[in-house]
């Protein structure tokens, strides 16, 4: 486990290239509240957006999810344990006010990065991608 990238995936790279492309700048892998000791993908601090771009096995998605079948036992606690930490962060995320935008490894970048970028517009309260 110790070789699986944790930053700088394929997934995440392809969405903030397609990001930069909408002109939108963001930080990367930063913590968006300082009490909280966990980083997030893509921070937009101005507006109050973080980004995660899970991974299906990782995250055990709905979709694309699936458990090892070997050392089962052990598997479902550490990925029910992924899982119940999303959810932690989130609420975390959201009692400060922050909107959080999941994005599954198997989504398509451009839709996401779509996404992502009128919530951002939204929460700036303008229609232009300037620069955070």
């Amino acid at each position: 486990m110790q070789l699986q990238r944790t930053r700088d995936t394929a997934p995440e790279i392809a969405l903030r290239k397609a990001l930069h492309r909408l002109g939108l700048r963001f930080r990367v892998q930063q913590r968006p509240l300082q009490s909280l000791r966990r980083t997030v993908d893509i921070v937009f601090r101005p507006a109050k957006v973080a980004v995660e771009v899970r991974g299906c096995f990782w995250h055990a998605c709905p979709q694309h999810g699936s458990r090892p079948k070997s050392n089962a036992s052990w598997w479902d606690a550490k990925l029910s344990r992924n899982q119940q930490r999303d959810r932690e962060t989130a609420a975390y995320l959201e009692a400060a006010g922050w909107v959080l935008v999941v994005v599954w490894e198997h989504d398509d970048p451009e839709a996401a990065a779509e996404r992502v970028a009128e919530i951002v517009r939204a929460r700036r309260g303008n229609n232009k991608a300037n620069l955070s």
